[in-house]
Order: structure tokens, then sequence, then C-alpha cells
């Protein structure tokens, strides 16, 4: 099955999903795929048997980054930011779901490959599923069948032999883009909005047709239509668009993302107002003390906080605010608070530690910090489009590097800054982390992804006032950021999110591992 033309939704892809859990390709990701598959039974299951390939990173990665959490929150119909993830495991038995993992060869060509089988006495189906990166997803097939969706349209499967004899009226409703398909069980994939779909099951419950409906609902907020178009998708054609505009960076963020959600402006900015509150929450939060066992790292933040109070620290209050608003979203995020993916749950902590940390230090408005992560997630658009966010794809460049160029790009909109300075601070940002691997230490996502967001927030500082300085970037965004895909595509296997290479398997990191296992206390200083 062909996809529906689609373009990244700053919304979808980019700032958020609002979730749980160390990681947004991990956790989030997996429950939206879980929350698919539930529809697809109907609600009704009894045995999971889920398949790894040995290959990939979730062979290593599915139990210390969450996929488990997610994926059994989704199939219990979970949202992502659920209070009840980290029971996941009691909340599974108690609803007597039986469930199998199994990790060998499935031919796998995507990392992040979940393999699907869900029965109950009624019926078995089958889903291959894709997390590609900051929560998105892809389904790729169901029973045997290829198919391609991201959870952005209303889907009806229409599933038995005998839908045949009624495609034909079916298509005529026009109630949808309707497809055909065959693999293990027959079915025909109808998939449209919600309107559509609703009148399509009233049109088929007036035939009285003796077929099996499943509807399938969006697992994203913003939902994608038929002819779908937006402004631009480079920033060449960004700037061919502008020509006659002279719009600033989160004006054309606002255009952009107006168009692609077919919602009004307002809407587009109440709701990134509502993500900086989410993310000023959840800062405050973590300064206040966080606290989870299966952890390694704990509310460092509080000791940074107290020692900037006291002078201890070397001067500088807006890159001393990105550190401690940094490090505090990340230890909320590693003790299974709420935190908002931006562009993913490893990298949750550069984007708002560094624009609500300049925002503060500097007396700038809720109204400025909206605005410039708007901005911010205009840059990412262009990121995951043409490259990536994730870091089984890409390494930590996919995920801290792409924060750090975001927020670059919004700390300049937050000066007031020209768009050609924007643009430029989020190049010099996003060259600095090129090559940049991902090895998280024992599974989890703290160390050394704390530093690396840290680091992305001080990098972002610093090329968003090289930029103000009019320093020449030299290489412009489009070609940097397809300089990413080609490095993320040289990465070895070991370095992207395995846990096989790198700092995950120093000695230190095996000891702090097999603590962690082991449910012990994390002595990681003495080992």
């Amino acid at each position: 099955m062909e996809s529906m033309k689609t373009y990244p939704s700053i919304f979808n892809d980019v700032i958020g999903p609002v979730m749980r859990g160390p990681s947004s390709s991990h956790c989030a990701a997996a429950l939206r795929i879980g929350r698919i598959c539930r529809d697809l039974m109907n609600n009704n299951i009894e045995d999971v048997y889920i398949e790894f390939d040995p290959n990939g990173s979730l062979a290593t990665t599915h139990s210390g980054q969450g996929s488990d959490m997610g994926l059994f929150g989704g199939l219990l119909g979970w949202n992502a930011d659920d209070e009840r993830l980290k029971d996941y495991e009691m909340y599974i038995k108690k609803a007597g779901i039986k469930i199998k993992i199994d990790i060998h060869p499935i031919d796998a060509k995507h990392p992040n490959t979940y393999k699907i089988t869900l029965k109950n006495k009624l019926e078995t189906h089958q889903v291959i599923g894709l997390s590609t990166g900051g929560g998105m997803i892809e389904i790729i097939e169901i029973d045997q069948s290829p198919v391609s969706f991201m959870g952005d349209f209303n889907l009806t499967l229409i599933i038995g032999d005998s839908a045949l004899d009624f495609l034909e009226s079916i298509t005529k409703m026009g109630y949808g883009e309707v497809s055909i398909h065959s693999g293990s069980s027959y079915f025909i994939l109808v998939r449209s909005n919600e309107k559509e779909q609703r009148q399509l099951l009233e049109q088929i419950k007036a035939l009285e047709m003796p077929l099996t409906i499943r509807t399938i609902d969006p697992v994203l907020p913003i939902k994608s239509r038929k002819n779908l178009s937006v402004p631009f998708i480079t920033v060449a054609q960004l700037m061919e668009y502008n020509k006659d505009k002279n719009l600033n960076l989160w004006e054309l963020a606002l255009e952009y993302e107006s168009q692609r959600g077919n919602i009004p402006k307002e809407e587009v900015l109440d709701k990134m107002g509502s993500i900086v509150d989410i993310m000023e929450n959840s800062i405050n939060l973590g300064l206040k003390g966080t606290h989870y066992k299966d952890r390694i790292l704990g509310s460092q933040s509080l000791n940074f906080k107290k020692n900037k109070e006291e002078k201890k620290l070397i001067p500088g209050d807006v890159l001393n605010n990105a550190i401690m608003f940094t490090s505090s979203m990340m230890e909320v995020k590693s003790s299974m608070g709420v935190i908002v993916a931006a562009p993913t749950a490893g990298s949750c902590g550069a984007l708002p530690g560094t624009i609500i940390g300049t925002a503060v230090t500097l007396g700038f408005s809720r109204e400025q910090m909206v605005q410039a992560i708007l901005a911010a997630g205009l840059i990412g658009v262009f990121i995951t489009a043409h490259a990536t966010f994730s870091a089984e794809v890409g390494g930590c460049m996919g995920e801290c590097g792409s924060a750090s160029g975001m927020a670059a790009a919004g700390v300049v909109v937050l000066k007031d800054g020209s768009l050609s300075q924007s643009l430029a601070a989020a190049s010099m940002a996003l060259q600095s982390s090129l090559g940049l691997i991902c090895d998280t230490v024992a599974d989890r996502v703290e160390a050394p992804c704390l530093n690396r967001n840290v680091m992305a927030a001080s990098t972002a500082i610093s090329c968003a006032n090289m930029a103000l300085s009019d320093y020449d970037q030299v290489i412009p965004l489009d070609e940097v950021i397809e300089t990413m895909k080609r490095v993320g595509d040289a990465i070895p296997h070991t370095l992207r999110c395995t846990g096989l290479g790198g700092l995950a398997i120093t000695r230190t990191a095996k000891k702090i591992e097999a603590a962690l296992h082991n449910n012990r206390s994390v002595s990681y200083k003495s080992c």
C-alpha cells in the first residue's frame, strides 16, 4: 500500500509527545504501536508474542529503555503520560495478558522493528511496526500484507474473504482512500478523517454486510488529510517563500504548522503555550528533588542550584541557569515524571533548559518563550524531514545534536535576531555535533545523556551569540542536515543505541549494569 504524501508536524514529530519514560523512540513509540494493536484486536487480547531481531537496537534495549513498558501500556489502552506506566508489569498481569518475547532473526531492515502476534479465542493478527524516532511510528505490515501508516488517520479495516463482495460498494461510498490487502487474512483498509469514518460505518451498517469491522484511532495529535501541502520543506524553499514577506523564524513556523495541520494560527500558539507550561512545571518539580530507585544519577541539579546561589560557580547566569534547568528536566525524565520529548525524551533537557533558562534569566515573557520554541520546532521539521531524530539510526547527533541546533535558533529569536541569524545559529550548532554517538550506560538514558544535553545547551548559547555577531556559518543549514544523514548512516551499529560500544562497555558501566539488574543501589563512584 502506497502511503499518502505527508509532511512532519511540529507537534507530532518535533515538540512532543508529552510522556513518561526514558526514551521516546522506545516508550512513547512502543505505546503508540500497542494502542494500534489493541484497536485491531477490538480491545480483546489474551496472548502476545513479540519478536526482536538480534541485529537491531531493541534486542539489547527493550527492557532497560522502556520498550516493554510502553508497548504493554499501549496494549492496556493507556496514554504516554499515564502515571501507571512505572507499574506496567503488575497491570499487564492483572489484565491476564500472557506475553512472550523472543530475540531471533526476523529479517528486520530497521533497528527499531516490532513484530507482534496477537491472539484471543476468536482471532489472530500480526503487526509489524517501526519506531522511527522521537515517538513517531510507522506500521508496515498487518497479517503479512504490506501497509504504510503513521497513526495520523482514522482507519477502518473490513476483514474477511467476503469483504471482496462489497469492495465496489465501499469504494463508491467515497469515504476515504480504499486499498485491498491479502496476506494471512483478507482485508480492505479505508483511510479517512473522523467524519468520513463515521459516515462509512453508518453506510456499512445500513447495508447489513456480514463483515468483521475494526476501527483504528489516530495516535498523533495533529491529523493528516488528502492533498496535504506545506508552504516549504527545506530552508531554500523557506527563503524563497519569505522573499516578499520578511517574516521572522517563529512567524514562518506558525505559517507552516497552521497549513500542515489545517488549524488556525491561534490554536497553534495555544498548543505551544500548553507545551511550554508543561516544560516549566517539569523543571520546577525537578528542582524540588526527584526520587526513583531504578536510576544511575540522583538529583544533582539541587546541588548545582545551591552552589549557584552561594556563588561557588564560574559566573554566567544564562549558561548556569540553562545547565540547571537542563539537568532538572533530565532528572524528572529519569524518575518517570512527565516531560515533553523535544525532540526526543533522551534529549528532552537541552531545548527547554536553554530557552526557558535564557528567558527566565533575561526577563523574557511567556509569549516570547512560546515563539522561540515554535521557531525551534521548525528547525526540527527540516531535520526530521531530511535526516533523523533516532539515535538508533543516526546516533546522539540525531537527538542532542538536533536539540542543540533547534535551541540555538530559538535563542536568536528570543534576542530578536534576524531570520538569517537564526538559521546560521542552527547550522553552526549542528555542525558541532556531527558524528556524536549514542552509548547509554546500563540502558538507562542518563549517562552520558545528561552531559550531552548540557553540552547541547552550552553549544546552543555559544552558537546563538556567534550568529548574533554575524559569524559566518560557512555551510548552509540544508547542506548540514544532508550531511547529518550521511554521517549517521556511517556510524557503526555498536555506537547507535545498542549498548554494544563506547562508554556502555567500560568496566564501570558493566558494574553499574549488574547492580541495576540485581536491584541493588548503584554505587557508581566506587566502581
